[in-house]
């Protein structure tokens, strides 16, 4: 915990730089949800159709879920999501003839939520 996810549009994929939008990420984790710094994990999903409206060119999707243990605030749960999408302008690029759609959820993760570690 916290779990994150990120699902991006293809043609982001040279303008996201992902390892420190994860690393600024899990450091505003620690910072407002008080997670601990070795539980956070981030998970990149590249996909390759986007269509926005009746549109299949010209925009470009970045949604960031973040599952965290019960028991934040909604305020708390809000300000993260808030630094998410600041990280996500300080790290996706412009893409000329892109319009950028991003978004964040916060949310709880189910109560059976279970994490394995094992290390080969």
């Amino acid at each position: 915990m916290p779990q994150i996810t990120v699902d991006y549009s293809a043609p982001l994929a040279d303008a996201f730089d992902r390892a420190a939008f994860a690393r600024e990420v899990h450091a505003r984790t620690v910072e407002i949800a008080a997670a601990r710094p070795p539980a956070c994990t981030t998970q990149f999903r590249r996909t390759e159709d986007t269509v926005v409206g009746p549109d299949a060119e010209g925009h470009a999707i970045v949604h960031v879920s973040v599952g965290l243990l019960a028991g934040r605030t909604e305020e708390t749960k809000a300000r993260l999501a808030e630094a998410v999408l600041e990280a996500l302008r300080a790290h996706v690029r412009p893409v000329e003839g892109l319009v950028l759609h991003a978004s964040a959820e916060i949310r709880d993760l189910d109560a059976s939520y279970r994490k394995d570690e094992t290390a080969s």
